[in-house]
């Protein structure tokens, strides 16, 4: 495959998860401003950004370390929340498994909820794409999202108190995991899991430490996994 090829697939991508700056940069400011506002340092924040670089985690787990939650708490909460991220990699080594162990890595590590859906949507909707096209397709569609969420993150904390109380930052959360979640539920199973997750959250919010969230995400797995299973075997009979 020629690197014009491989380029242009680049670009696709990258015009793909553009608008998904929208969200990003205020979700990632509202993360410096809130992990200010909890006594982190600035380095601290940078770095928990560039390092855990998951938001939904990093928001849990800062809500809980402010509510002096025991650490095993902080940890287990967070991974569950980002547990998601397990699956991403399953699903998305079928179509890029066959990548040199460096590539990868930097998938991996590099993946977030927008690169996986688009990513994803473009690999079912045109699945006899090469492996480079493939990979230069995730690769676009994550530059205009990763690297900004870190940006987005030292801009909330240089800008901090500054921004007006009419810019409602974390309007991006909810809207983030609707745009992403909402093309994504195409079977059954995808949204009585969905259901299952919203209910249970609801009705465990009560527990401290946000440990509704995990018996939510467990059952809901559970559920969704167990719908595939009889789609599955109602398909072959």
């Amino acid at each position: 495959m020629s690197r014009a090829t491989q380029k242009s697939y680049y670009w696709i991508g990258f015009r793909t998860g553009l608008p998904f700056l929208l969200v990003v940069m205020p979700f990632g400011m509202l993360f410096g401003v809130v992990a200010t506002d909890a006594g982190f340092t600035s380095v601290q924040t940078m770095a928990f950004s560039s390092v855990v670089f998951a938001g939904a985690a990093q928001f849990t787990a800062l809500q809980l370390m402010a509510e002096d939650a025991p650490f095993l708490i902080v940890v287990a909460t967070a991974l569950a929340v980002n547990l998601r991220m397990a699956m991403y990699s399953a699903s998305l080594a079928m179509w890029l498994g066959r990548a040199p162990l460096w590539k990868r890595a930097l998938i991996a590590y590099v993946n977030v909820d927008q690169s996986y859906a688009v990513s994803m949507n473009r690999f079912e909707d045109v699945p006899d794409l090469s492996l480079s096209q493939r990979i230069a397709f995730f690769f676009g569609a994550v530059t205009p999202v990763s690297p900004m969420w870190v940006v987005a993150t030292g801009l909330g904390i240089w800008l901090g108190d500054t921004i007006p109380d009419w810019m409602a930052l974390d309007f991006a959360v909810p809207i983030c995991f609707l745009a992403i979640i909402a093309p994504m539920m195409r079977t059954l199973a995808h949204m009585v899991s969905a259901v299952v997750s919203i209910i249970l959250a609801l009705v465990f919010s009560g527990l401290p430490y946000n440990l509704g969230l995990l018996v939510a995400a467990a059952v809901a797995m559970i559920v969704g996994a167990q719908i595939e299973l009889w789609m599955h075997r109602r398909a072959q009979a």
